[in-house]
């Protein structure tokens, strides 16, 4: 993934790319299906991961407000006019392999893999191969007696997962599953550090059950073995593809809240995913009604308050834009969540084109057809949700909890989570000029009653006092309340040092 070269295919006939486009589909393994990527480390995998990532992070001092009602204009540039206003429909099949990368891009596997370019290529970034590589992780290496390794259930280009059983201890029997990553295969230190905050972020991130649940991790000199809860019931992209490519709107509205009730989750604790995608969801049984669990944390990350990441990772029919041009956080997570909502309704992508470079340019200048069928007799509502979370500019995008209060997915017995975004918002309030204070209050007037709805339900979450009003400690408690490891290893509570709050009250 990167900058975009090479002719736009976005507005071709449909029918001139059905025959790449129409792929077998493979089976699911007996025990479900795992991407096995290692670490999001590999080639595109189901649906052209990139592995692409460029080391960089930098702290945006601009706050970044999404909607209810952000006056600022798109951080965007602006576009001429669209080859292709809308691209063209295509059936959700399994993706086909996309070409290989253009030399810019090689390089970046080059610095992050090791892999080596091919013979005639110039690679302008050179690898740093005089220090050795430190393999050892740490972690036990005591695999093979807790636990009886068994069949293969999956496998990406970096490693394989695999049923096993506890062989001893409270949990003695029970199936597992363990995504084994081959130490040949980290070639580079970014490569090894991916594994390393994998783990991390699995073992921080606990308390959510539509989280896959990690229960150990050891080692040995040829490998990592990552062991987590065994998902039996296939992956979301097999559901889709056995109902004909498409859900019913109520089938789809449980999905959905799934995804956004994990993905909230995550944010809140400072967890920003980075590749969402139907592949990285599992289902825990073969039951019409399982439960839905989200997998494969090898390409996220830890983000601080205020940081804006610029490593171009992710899959290529459901990047954000914004990830493409370099500075990006948490809202690039529910763009993706946009593109899923978009093939269950109507079972095909919303941004399509035979290469990469041209599905990226879809994804920064098209807009995603509602006139094609089944488009006409989706509700209204269904398509506005779908519509605000595919808005290019990530300012008035939905949160992944502001989403879960629109009309078209709410639901009185999902639990709306607490929002990251209101300290956020808070804190920007609070350093605002009093004419701009001023020109806020007057905008709150005019807000809709969605809006005011989700505001009220974020107000309860921090538990006002008996007068009605919010002070730092019911902030800071609500946090608490919250909180796991990966919120203390993402800083989120310096979002409230960061502005030096009084005990006075804040809000009513």
């Amino acid at each position: 993934m990167g900058q975009c070269y090479g002719k736009y295919d976005g507005g071709e006939r449909e029918d001139s790319f059905r025959r790449e486009d129409e792929l077998p589909v493979s089976k699911t393994p007996k025990h479900g299906s795992y991407n096995s990527s290692g670490s999001g480390r590999g080639s595109f995998n189901n649906g052209g991961a990139s592995p692409m990532r460029h080391h960089h992070k930098t702290t945006s001092f601009g706050s970044s407000h999404p909607s209810p009602r952000h006056p600022s204009a798109s951080p965007l540039p602006n576009y001429g006019s669209s080859p292709a206003p809308s691209t063209p429909r295509r059936l959700f099949k399994r993706p086909f392999p996309p070409p290989s990368p253009a030399k810019h891009i090689q390089s970046s596997l080059v610095k992050r893999h090791g892999t080596k370019p091919k013979e005639g290529g110039s690679i302008p970034e050179a690898v740093d191969n005089e220090k050795p590589l430190d393999k050892h992780f740490g972690y036990p290496k005591n695999f093979t007696s807790k636990y009886e390794l068994g069949h293969e259930v999956g496998r990406g280009h970096f490693g394989h997962t695999c049923y096993a059983k506890m062989r001893r201890g409270e949990r003695k029997g029970q199936a597992v599953a363990v995504k084994i990553i081959s130490k040949a295969k980290m070639t580079t230190a970014i490569a090894i550090e991916d594994v390393r905050r994998e783990v991390k972020i699995l073992k921080a991130l606990t308390g959510h059950h539509n989280l896959v649940r990690f229960y150990d991790a050891c080692e040995d000199n040829l490998n990592v073995y990552i062991v987590m809860e065994l998902c039996e019931g296939g992956e979301l992209l097999d559901r889709i593809l056995s109902r004909g490519g498409r859900y019913t709107e109520e089938d789809a509205k449980i999905v959905v809240r799934q995804i956004l009730s994990i993905v909230a989750f995550c944010h809140l604790q400072g967890v920003v995913h980075r590749d969402l995608k139907p592949e990285n969801f599992l289902f825990t049984t073969k039951d019409e009604h399982a439960q839905l669990k989200a997998i494969d944390f090898g390409l996220s990350d830890f983000i601080k308050p205020d940081e804006r990441l610029n490593d171009i990772v992710g899959s290529a029919y459901y990047v954000a834009p914004e990830v493409l041009h370099r500075s990006y956080s948490m809202e690039a997570d529910v763009w993706s969540i946009g593109v899923i909502t978009y093939i269950l309704l109507c079972g095909s992508r919303p941004f399509w084109a035979r290469t990469e470079s041209g599905i990226f340019r879809a994804v920064l200048r098209a807009d995603p057809s509602f006139e094609e069928a089944p488009w006409p007799s989706v509700s209204p509502e269904a398509k506005d949700f779908v519509k605000r979370l595919l808005n290019k500019d990530m300012r008035k995008r939905m949160t992944a909890a502001q989403a879960l209060t629109h009309p078209w997915i709410r639901n009185n017995n999902v639990k709306i989570p607490l929002d990251i975004i209101v300290y956020r918002l808070v804190r920007a309030y609070l350093r605002a000029t009093s004419m701009r204070r001023a020109a806020l209050k007057a905008l709150s007037k005019t807000l809709t009653e969605d809006e005011l709805f989700y505001l009220h339900t974020q107000f309860m979450l921090l538990e006002p006092n008996k007068n009605g009003r919010v002070t730092f400690e019911n902030f800071r408690q609500a946090l608490l309340k919250n909180s796991t490891e990966a919120m203390k290893e993402s800083r989120v509570f310096e979002i409230l040092t960061s502005v030096c709050f009084s005990s006075v009250s804040l809000l009513h």
